[in-house]
This record gives C-alpha cells, sequence and structure tokens, in this order.
C-alpha cells in the first residue's frame, strides 16, 4: 500500500485493447491503496465493478477528424466532465491516447495528468519510418537521411493536429498549447508494451515503457481439439473483419495439415456459416489464459492486446495486419523475430500454409518469443505503471 493514498480517475476509450489495459492498471492502483474511478463506455460496467472498481459512463465524442462545427467533441466532452472531476476531486487524471477530454479537463481542474499509451509508442522518432504503415526502421545512414528528409510532411500533420488541438482547448477556456502530440501528457506517459518491440531511440524522460496490462473477462474453459499435434489458435479482431475473412482462410489453410486448431469469432457473427474441418473446433469466444499456454502459435490481426498476451506466454505470432496500426505490430513482430506477417490482401489459405510452417518449422521464432516471455514474468506493466503514478504526484 502506498504510504499516501491518491484519488485517482482512469479514463479509457472504449475498445477491449483500450479498455482493458486501463482496468489492469486501476486494479493494480486499488491494489495500493488508492481510491480509483474508471470512466469508459456504459457497456464495461459490469467488467468494471466486477474488478471492484468504481464506474463513470463517458459520452462517445469524435476526435480524429475534427467534429463538424456543432458535433459533440474533445473540448465539450470535457467541459461535460467537469462535475464528475469537481465531486470526485482527483489527485491525478489518467487518460488513454485516444481519449482527449478527461486530459483536457483535468488540465482545466488542476490535477496533475498521466497518459496511457496500451500499444507501442506512436511519435515518430527522426530518421525512422513514419507510424502505423508498417515499414522496418533503416539499416543504413542513407536509410536514416532518406526517412529523415520526410520530417517536413510529418510536420505539415503536425502543425494541422496541433491547430485543431487548439481548438478544442478554447472551448474549455485553455491557453493554446505549442506542442505536439497534446494529448499524451508531457509529465508521464504509460507505453504498455514489450521493450522488444520498441525501435532503439531516444526516449524523453517522460516515456516509460512498462510492459503490457492484461486483464482479462473470465469466461469458461472450451474443449480442446483431442490429440498430441501443435494446436494453433486463431483469434482475429474484434472489429476489422465483419466478414470473418482470417478465420475462414485459417481453417482452410490448414485443414488436413498435422496441427490442431481453436479458432474463435470474437462475437463477430458470421454472415454465412464458416465450414469447419476435423482438426479444429471454432467458437464464439475464449478464454486467451486457457488456450494460449497451450499454443505453439497464435494466428491474429496483429492487435496490440493479443500480440502481447501471446508474448507473454513466449508464443509466436503469425500477424496478418487489416487496418489502423496493425501494420506497425507486424512490423515489430518480424523486426523481433517472434513471427512473421501477411499482408491482409494476400491473406489466403495458400499463403497462411506457407507462413505458419515456415514459423513451425523454424525453433528461433519460438526463441525468441520465450525471450519476451521471460522479461514478461519479471517486469507486472500495471504495478510499473502504479509505481510512475505515485511518483508523478509526490
Amino acid at each position: 500500500m502506498s504510504p499516501d493514498p491518491l484519488r485517482c480517475i482512469v479514463a479509457a476509450f472504449g475498445d477491449p485493447g483500450h479498455v482493458f489495459p486501463a482496468v489492469s492498471l486501476a486494479r493494480a492502483m486499488a491494489s495500493r491503496g488508492h481510491e480509483v474511478l474508471v470512466e469508459t463506455w456504459p457497456q464495461w460496467q459490469e467488467a468494471v465493478e466486477g474488478a471492484g472498481l468504481a464506474f463513470a459512463s463517458a459520452d462517445e465524442y469524435q476526435v480524429f477528424p475534427p467534429p463538424r462545427s456543432g458535433s459533440p467533441g474533445a473540448g465539450q466532452a470535457a467541459v461535460a466532465l467537469m462535475p464528475l472531476l469537481e465531486k470526485f476531486k482527483p489527485d491525478v487524471v489518467v487518460n488513454d491516447i485516444l481519449t482527449l477530454a478527461p486530459a483536457l479537463a483535468a488540465e482545466k481542474y488542476g490535477s496533475r495528468w498521466a497518459t496511457l499509451i496500451p500499444h507501442l509508442y506512436p511519435v515518430q522518432a527522426h530518421g525512422q519510418p513514419f507510424f502505423a504503415v508498417g515499414a522496418l526502421p533503416p539499416r543504413t545512414a542513407i536509410g536514416r537521411r532518406a526517412w529523415g528528409m520526410t520530417d517536413h510532411l510529418l510536420e505539415r500533420g503536425l502543425l494541422r493536429g496541433r491547430d485543431d488541438l487548439n481548438a478544442q482547448r478554447r472551448i474549455v477556456g485553455l491557453p493554446p498549447s505549442e506542442r505536439f502530440h497534446g494529448g499524451i501528457s508531457p509529465e508521464l506517459a504509460l507505453v504498455a508494451t514489450f521493450p522488444h518491440l520498441e525501435y532503439p531511440r531516444q526516449w524523453p524522460d517522460s516515456v516509460h515503457v512498462t510492459g503490457p496490462m492484461p486483464f482479462e473477462l473470465p469466461h469458461p474453459e472450451i474443449e480442446l481439439p483431442p490429440g498430441d499435434e501443435p494446436l494453433i489458435l486463431v483469434a482475429p479482431s474484434t472489429s476489422q473483419d465483419p466478414d470473418n475473412k482470417l478465420v475462414r482462410s485459417a481453417l482452410a489453410a490448414l485443414a488436413g495439415e498435422a496441427v490442431r486448431v481453436v479458432a474463435t469469432t470474437n462475437h463477430v457473427v458470421p454472415s454465412r456459416p464458416i465450414e469447419v474441418p476435423p482438426n479444429a473446433v471454432l467458437v464464439d469466444w475464449l478464454s486467451y489464459s486457457q488456450v494460449m499456454p497451450e499454443a505453439a502459435l497464435i494466428i491474429c490481426h496483429g492487435g496490440h492486446g493479443t500480440v502481447a498476451r501471446a508474448l507473454s506466454e513466449g508464443v509466436p505470432v503469425l500477424s496478418c495486419p487489416a487496418a489502423g496500426d496493425m501494420s506497425e505490430t507486424a512490423a515489430r513482430i518480424t523486426w523481433a523475430g517472434v513471427g512473421l506477417s501477411v499482408r491482409w490482401s494476400l491473406t489466403g489459405p495458400r499463403s497462411l500454409r506457407w507462413a505458419v510452417a515456415e514459423i513451425l518449422g523454424d525453433p528461433s521464432f519460438s526463441e525468441k518469443a520465450t525471450e519476451v516471455a521471460a522479461w514478461a514474468s519479471k517486469h507486472d506493466g500495471a504495478a510499473r505503471g502504479s509505481v510512475l503514478i505515485e511518483s508523478l504526484t509526490a
């Protein structure tokens, strides 16, 4: 328990990849004797309260691109959030990187604020590729200079983003900011990923790679396919594959192969039947904590939460990035040697069958993933984040 209990609001965007790390951090804070309130979308109230935490419902609003005139944006949401802060009187507010309103409200209220980044650090370093394009880092001075020449293109976008942010700050009654990436706290940013997936760079003093912050909803165990063959888990995104393309392709690729397959639709209801071969089972949802320790390989879209859970168990990853920052995560998987990736446009049975054989046939992928798991066993991301928040308010 901390000698000085804090009052803390942890605010999270409502997608599982964002709300689960936030709940993990909040639970760790509460275990250290702090009073914690989680603010997120209403569908997570039962999960938050089931974790023993106080809950507040968050309004949904548009951040990027900035809302049209009259549409609710981060500024209006921050103003609406002020009564909660005045009632709860937080010592510190932790905003998820996609929740700008709590950051603005915390600054207006006058509390300390930190930012939780539940994936790779998205701020581009000089001489490195644009974030989210999925390019590997340059290996030569010429390559670094080439990427460095794109800085002016990046700055143009950052200037526009800063202008959009300052428009929201005016609504809250805050002065304009000269900072880029104004939704990330200049005091403390918690990057909940593995250092093995971060390219070498000069880190700001306020930014700390803590390790992932896992959280899982309880779910009954499923029956695994019988046999001793390697077990492959197909774990698609909850939001980026409405036609279940990854599950369909993976089941077709591995039918008749000397493997066992567990696939989940992750609550994405199939629009048409999915053919399941004899060596596989298909479920609507499952517990990663049950299946991942048994798996020899995870096939996924490259969502950071799924990748982090797999590597925590020492399991290599085959990523098929569909959207957003998944391409970036896929590039880091390849760079770190913990798996391979297949372009989404090429994600068919033939390419998946080849990639699975490549990973299972090369022990270096499993060895690298085991190294990450060994690090994870000694580094609790949520506990480390809690200590850093306590230091921020000391």
